[in-house]
C-alpha cells in the first residue's frame, strides 16, 4: 500500500494523470476487499457462537459479548 501511494504521488506531480487514476481505482479496489475480508470475519465468528448457543441452548456471556461486538463491528466497516 505504501507503494501504491508514493507511486500516486509521483504520478500527479509528473502530470500523469490517468496512471493516477489508475492507481486509485486499484487502492479503493484493495480497500472494497479488505472490508469485505473483515465482515466475512465477523460474520463467521458471530454464526460460530449463534452455532453454539442454539446447539447447547444456553448464551454465556462471553458468546454474548463476541456477538454484539460482531455486529458492531460488521456495521462499522459497511458503513465506513
Amino acid at each position: 500500500m505504501i507503494q501504491e501511494l508514493e507511486d500516486l504521488k509521483n504520478s500527479i506531480l509528473e502530470q500523469r494523470y490517468e496512471d493516477a487514476l489508475t492507481l486509485i481505482y486499484e487502492l479503493d479496489g484493495m480497500s472494497r476487499q479488505t472490508k469485505i475480508n473483515a465482515i466475512e470475519s465477523f460474520v463467521i465468528r458471530m454464526l460460530i457462537h449463534l452455532i453454539k448457543n442454539q446447539l447447547e441452548q444456553r448464551l454465556t456471556n462471553s458468546w454474548a459479548a463476541s456477538i454484539r461486538g460482531s455486529l458492531i463491528e460488521i456495521k462499522n466497516q459497511s458503513s465506513g
